[in-house]
């Protein structure tokens, strides 16, 4: 269905209520604006409806507010979680006043990392896979005021747990601190949980492999088979939207905040990524593990960039929470086969379809329109210039002495200090038109207001460490 008459025949056969226009602001939140069925006609579903782009948060000024959701009619789903039958529209955004993408839209910007990649002769087709992992709680409460701050998490399988009194009884079976990956039931007590995300996937005509438990108590991942950068952008919001509202019919909260458990391990997405050209796949060759001299020159434009694509693959001030040594954090910037201790791994492969190299250090807070983009540009300036990513380190990282642990770069240490990196390594993101300086003066402006009230907050922390100094 591409065009507004199949739309529309669909619409009338599947007895469909109402079409939900749904985008993505800068941070990488769904939104979204439904129509009646009977209120729709050709025009919608072909030029689009207007919404105030004033009240996104980084994008209009309220005097210029007027913007278009414009509907990519091959992209359509059917929402399970909707009381009435609802028909989800991917949308990008428009400027009425010049008819083009608007600059600051995320997956505007993706359509046009794409067309760059696909005029740069490297390419025609960038495929990524991401791996989202996220918590599931069965109750959160926090609080900010002026006069108290505190947050509380409670998962029935967290170690935690362990003494509190149910009036069913406590039966005891749950995964210790760090020791969540792969049990059986009743140790694994979310099984039927992550196999309703995935059919719930499947049904929304996600292809998702595979469920399984991750390290920390309460930590899960679904495993999503890989696509082309943009379905594949598009597949995470799906995936993330499932995730939140199945856990919301189970009576429990997910997130994908990537720390939000203290001295436990953290929530990830590493994302696998390949260039193909013509029907085959650039990254094979008889190089390092089977990688082909471009795929190697990529992974040096990952590195090389590593601290600017924070800024988007890190976008917020818990990330780095998370990217430090000892938690299984990729924080070191080196690539090895098959080595979960470098920031970029070369999974196993059988065949050559499969080579393809592995960013470890985003998370799922990541906008994944712009993560995603960013890291194939950073990946198409490493081809370009034929950046020279070094050696492969198959040690464990983790395991090096400190002097040679001293010649290893390292992924920036908090938000402000990749917002920093990104102002003075962006030329690679300007290439091709595909990011524009307004664009990224807005996102680091938006980004930097999270900083600052983090910075200005007193913290709990603070108070334990230092009211009676």
């Amino acid at each position: 269905m591409t065009s507004p008459k199949d739309i529309l025949k669909h619409i009338k056969e599947k007895d469909i209520r109402y079409v939900d226009f749904r985008f993505t602001d800068p941070r990488g939140a769904w939104h979204h604006l439904a129509y009646r069925a009977e209120a729709l006609g050709d025009a919608e579903l072909d030029e689009g409806v207007m919404f105030d782009g004033s009240s996104i948060a980084g994008w209009k000024a309220i005097n210029e507010s007027d913007m278009r959701l414009k509907p990519d009619l091959g992209r359509l789903i059917h929402d399970p979680f909707a009381s009435q039958n609802l028909l989800t529209v991917f949308c990008d955004v428009h400027d009425p006043a010049t008819g083009q993408v608007y600059a600051r839209d995320p997956r505007g910007t993706a359509h046009k990392a794409i067309a760059y990649l696909q005029s740069s002769g490297i390419g025609d087709a960038a495929y990524f896979g991401p791996e989202a992992e996220f918590f599931v709680f069965d109750s959160v409460r926090f609080d900010v005021q002026q006069n108290r701050s505190f947050f509380e998490l409670k998962a029935e399988e967290g170690p935690y747990m362990s003494g509190h009194e149910y009036e069913e009884g406590n039966l005891g079976h749950r995964p210790r601190e760090k020791g969540g990956y792969f049990p059986v039931p009743p140790v694994d007590g979310s099984s039927d949980l992550r196999a309703e995300m995935v059919s719930v996937l499947a049904e929304m005509g996600i292809d998702s492999e595979k469920h399984h438990h991750e390290v920390a108590p309460a930590q899960h991942e679904l495993g999503m088979r890989f696509a082309d950068l943009l379905t594949a952008a598009d597949n995470t919001q799906i995936y993330k939207y499932v995730v939140r509202n199945v856990a919301h019919q189970y009576g429990k909260t997910a997130t994908f905040m990537p720390k939000p458990v203290f001295n436990d391990n953290g929530s990830g997405m590493h994302v696998h990524q390949s260039i193909w050209k013509d029907g085959k796949n650039l990254f094979s060759g008889d190089g390092y593990a089977g990688l082909s001299e471009p795929a190697l020159y990529y992974i040096g434009g990952i590195i090389k960039h590593a601290r600017a694509l924070n800024a988007f693959t890190n976008p917020t001030t818990n990330s780095y929470k998370r990217l430090v040594p000892g938690f299984e954090a990729p924080v070191l910037l080196a690539y090895s086969s098959r080595n979960r201790s470098a920031s970029v791994r070369i999974p196993y492969a059988e065949s050559s379809e499969g080579r393809r190299i592995e960013v470890r250090f985003p998370d799922a807070t990541a906008n994944p329109y712009l993560a995603f983009t960013a890291m194939l540009m950073a990946g198409i300036d490493g081809i370009r210039n034929r950046i020279d990513p070094g050696d492969a380190m198959d040690k464990n990282l983790y395991d090096l002495p400190p002097e040679e642990l001293s010649g290893v770069p390292t992924v920036s240490s908090s938000l402000a200090e990749s917002l920093t990196a990104l102002e003075s390594d962006s030329e690679f993101l300007l290439a091709g038109d595909v990011f524009s300086s307004d664009q990224l003066d807005g996102y680091v402006e938006l980004r930097r207001e999270e900083v600052k009230e983090l910075e200005l907050a007193p913290h709990p922390v603070e108070f334990q460490m230092y009211y009676s100094a």
